[in-house]
């Protein structure tokens, strides 16, 4: 696995998979956005508390490249990694590998911005700062 400033391990519920009894494509962006919202809770931005003083963080692009399924059962981990991407943008490298064996099951860059109560692009200091040092931030196994 790469190196990811945090990781979330998870499980498939069996009414997120489709007619093939695969994982349905739509569903690996849920994953995606709860490791995402758990990381940011875990390194001390309330993500709720943001968007109370009118600061949103919005996703502006996601590139996701479906390598392998999830079957309803499977566990899995996300690893997740943040970048500053320009001024007013960053993203989230994010994988998904199947537990125990590892196995590769997606790639994932979720590019974001915040927007200020005016609805303007602008990165908030504590995201400035955590974009700045995003090693520092605890990691979850």
């Amino acid at each position: 696995m790469k190196d990811h400033a945090f990781f979330l391990t998870m499980s498939v519920r069996d009414y997120e998979c489709d007619m093939q009894g695969i994982v349905n494509n739509s569903v690996y962006q849920n994953y995606l956005e709860h490791a995402r919202h758990e990381y940011l809770q875990e390194v001390g931005m309330d993500f709720r508390a943001l968007a109370r003083d009118g600061v949103n963080l919005v996703v502006v692009r996601a590139e996701l490249d479906y390598r392998f399924p999830l079957r309803g059962g499977d566990r899995f981990t996300v690893g997740l990694s943040i970048a500053r991407e320009s001024r007013l943008r960053f993203a989230f490298y994010q994988d998904i590998f199947r537990e125990p064996d590892k196995k590769l099951i997606l790639n994932a860059k979720i590019t974001g911005t915040a927007l200020n109560r005016r609805g303007r692009p602008e990165i908030p200091r504590q995201l400035a700062v955590l974009l700045e040092h995003p090693a520092e931030a605890p990691s979850e196994q």
